[in-house]
């Protein structure tokens, strides 16, 4: 007979252990419900850096009531009490006893200012890791009337919140994230097939017209055939040499892109069906090439994000890197259309008295192969 679970058995199962820095939280509260006057020890945090409800209730009481007298906090819980009366203004649940745990956990109260580098750091990874999914939601959302600019506003977004963690975790020369970049995501096929392939042959029967796009790299076009067939057409242009489907096919033999097995009927066949203009169908492909890099940015951070082991200093590098990669195409962008906006200007370094917050800084994966 199956074994039947007690009624507390998948509940317990259920819920996740506590991360590291939610002992680290229980660690400073400990301490400054001991010693209300490390307060004045610890820098770079607010009531909205720590992961829970109760402790962010609980810090922001500590920080907002005036500090008791140390003699007499010692001899009596008042100062507690009002603690906790305040505490449950914004979360209920709290109690004395987990208050009195609070004080027991907590290892060393001297050592509130390294706990709260520790919470600090964490809150910043929380931040970077939100900004970085809002980016990747936005690219997805299809209901955007301008998604590019929509996109942008984003990737402006998070570019702020990585110069603000910057400046509190300066970042160190030659350390990088540990963790591999993600591999791009898969484009949508049937619509990028389609009108790449229009841009192929409108430009192969157009050929004045390729100067006019000069913004539009390979790497843009989401097939390996397609990218190569755009650059025998630019170095053809580029030559000053004849350009037909005829002419085109010959140069991609040359480059051995018949050999993954394309037809060469086939290609004829697709270069000989202009339609529209070169210009039009060339901004689509940047349009698609620049919400697919800024996808695999923000997948990049949330994947430095997701390991524990990459420090702030690492994330800053990191993220910094996979920003790179979109500002170069929102270059070509802007080229492209000619909506180049007032250049934005991002706050001055915070200079801090105390010592920066965690450990190491991070990398840049190069942008997936298509």
């Amino acid at each position: 007979m199956p074994h039947a679970p007690e009624p507390d058995e998948d509940d317990l199962d259920a819920v996740p252990p506590p991360q590291p820095v939610f002992h680290v939280e229980q660690a400073l509260l400990g301490a400054l419900l001991l010693d209300p006057h490390r307060l004045d020890d610890v820098n770079g945090i607010t009531a909205d850096s720590f992961s829970t409800a109760a402790h962010a209730a609980l810090y922001a009481a500590i920080s907002t009531l005036p500090r008791p007298d140390p003699a007499e906090h010692a001899k009596n819980t008042k100062w507690l009490d009002r603690v906790l009366t305040a505490g449950r203004e914004q979360a209920r649940g709290l109690t004395v006893t987990y208050l009195h745990t609070l004080v027991q956990v907590c290892p060393w109260p001297s050592h509130a200012p390294a706990y709260a580098r520790m919470v600090e750091a964490e809150h910043a990874r929380r931040r970077l890791l939100t900004a970085a999914e809002r980016l990747v939601h936005t690219v997805h959302d299809a209901s955007l009337p301008l998604p590019v600019q929509t996109v942008l506003a984003e990737v402006d977004a998070l570019a702020a919140v990585v110069d603000d963690i910057a400046n509190r975790f300066p970042p160190r020369s030659g350390v990088l994230p540990r963790t591999p970049a993600p591999p791009a995501a898969a484009p949508d096929h049937i619509e990028a097939v389609e009108e790449e392939q229009l841009l192929l042959a409108t430009a192969t029967a157009r050929p004045d017209d390729i100067d006019s796009v000069r913004w539009l790299i390979p790497d843009d076009l989401t097939l390996p055939l397609h990218a190569g067939l755009w650059q025998c057409l630019t170095t053809l242009a580029r030559r000053n040499e004849p350009i037909d489907p005829v002419t085109v096919l010959w140069e991609a033999q040359q480059r051995g892109l018949l050999d993954g097995g394309s037809e060469p009927g086939e290609v004829l066949r697709m270069l000989a069906e202009p339609a529209g203009s070169v210009g039009h169908w060339g901004e689509r492909a940047l349009q698609r090439s620049l919400l697919a890099t800024a996808e695999h940015t923000g997948r990049r951070i949330e994947a430095y994000v997701g390991d524990p082991a990459n420090t702030p200093f690492q994330l800053v590098v990191g993220a910094r890197r996979a920003l790179a990669d979109i500002a170069a195409v929102r270059s070509r962008w802007q080229n492209a259309t000619g909506a180049t906006p007032p250049q934005q200007r991002r706050p001055a370094p915070a200079i801090r008295a105390d010592p920066p917050t965690t450990a190491a800084p991070a990398a840049r994966s190069p942008r997936a192969t298509r």
